[in-house]
């Protein structure tokens, strides 16, 4: 009685149409990851060059921010998944206070990323710029959407635990809008170096 009560995931985790997505996602950034590789291997001197416009320290905090944050949307979904008959709404109670500190990360990363769009598109640096501009662009200005659209999704996440909406039996919403969350920290994890740091 007591393992049916607590929530246990199926595998895989999540809706399947989500791993859909990541997938499409994982093969979409990988391919930009090879293009970028192999013109930087072609133009090595003026990536370097290029590299160096970039505050690398705004890079640093934000791979901060996404990696706590995606630690507290981990907290929220083992909340969720400990959850038991007799502790409906304090699990919800615990999972939202996870998610508003998982959703303030995120928005504290779009501002920051924001500045730093900010100057260089102040220093004149478009798409047409270089091969180096055109792919920083690209690669991080989706990687902003999706934080966007990830922090949309945490928005929803979290209005339904405000209500109490996830039960024993019913959490795989949450589970599904972590697992979008993690591939967008994963995603960066890979950017930010590659972009950022590599020489």
């Amino acid at each position: 009685m007591h393992s049916k009560a607590v929530g246990k995931t199926p595998y895989p985790p999540g809706d399947f149409a989500v791993w859909i997505i990541i997938y499409v996602e994982l093969i979409t950034f990988g391919l930009l990851f090879l293009g970028y590789a192999l013109s930087r291997r072609a133009n090595i001197e003026m990536f370097n060059h290029s590299q160096q416009m970039l505050e690398t320290t705004s890079g640093f905090i934000n791979t901060l921010l996404l990696v706590t944050s995606s630690y507290f949307v981990a907290k929220a979904v083992i909340a969720i998944q400990n959850m038991t008959h007799n502790n409906h709404k304090e699990s919800n109670k615990e999972a939202s206070k996870w998610l508003l500190f998982a959703m303030l990360l995120g928005a504290s990363f779009l501002v920051n990323k924001m500045f730093e769009f900010s100057y260089i598109f102040g220093e004149g640096i478009t798409l047409s710029t270089n091969k180096f501009f055109m792919f920083y662009l690209l690669l991080t200005g989706f990687h902003f959407m999706h934080v966007l659209l990830g922090s949309v999704i945490l928005f929803n996440i979290f209005q339904k635990t405000r209500i109490y909406g996830y039960t024993v039996e019913e959490h795989k919403g949450i589970v599904s809008g972590a697992l979008y969350w993690h591939m967008v920290d994963f995603l960066w994890i890979v950017l930010f170096p590659l972009v950022y740091i590599i020489r």
